[in-house]
């Protein structure tokens, strides 16, 4: 496939079709290789238990890792996390065919093996910038997750602690051990 380089808005991305796995960054294209097998295992199990919970209790709608979130204009940026909850007061924003017009109010990343930490650092970091209120990073290696919100200190969660995230998810537990599970 022959990838357009012209690319640099949201909406020319969207006009070009299904170019593969890709976000805009300040109006460069740049093109990511598929999660690997554990990688989308893990996704998957938080992205089904939190969209059960949020569908469940009405707080809004979830989105998986091909859900584009239009976080800065001009030059745009584009990000896709691997699992995303927006709240149900701001669901009416995406009713629209294409990418979501602002941040997720959760976005979820699973680290992948050729991640570094300041790239995923950058990402947080970017997430919260850009209004995200909450970011869970979901580290394979150390079978934790990392909660990030704006001017609060960073929560760590390990194995046998189950995660909460209030307000933003009110009355959710998410067992670690039940993310991590061979």
């Amino acid at each position: 496939m022959i990838v357009p380089h012209h690319i640099t808005t949201a909406e020319q991305l969207e006009r070009a079709g299904d170019i593969g796995r890709c976000e805009l960054r300040r109006g460069e294209l740049v093109m990511m290789s598929p999660g690997g097998w554990r990688h989308g295992q893990i996704a998957l199990k938080i992205g089904r238990l939190v969209g059960s919970y949020v569908e469940a209790h009405g707080l809004g709608a979830t989105g998986g890792a091909e859900t584009g979130f239009i976080i800065e204009r001009d030059p745009d940026t584009l990000r896709a996390p691997d699992v995303a909850f927006v709240r149900r007061e701001r669901t009416a924003l995406g009713r629209a065919v294409g990418f979501f017009p602002g941040p997720p109010d959760l976005a979820v990343e699973v680290i992948s093996p050729g991640d570094s930490a300041s790239e995923v650092l950058d990402k947080v970091h970017q997430w919260l910038e850009c209004g995200c209120e909450s970011v869970w990073v979901a580290d394979p290696q150390r079978r934790t997750i990392s909660v990030y919100r704006k001017d609060r200190p960073v929560r760590v969660w390990r194995p046998g602690e189950a995660l909460d995230d209030e307000p933003l998810l009110p009355g959710f537990s998410l067992l670690i051990d039940e993310v991590f599970a061979d």
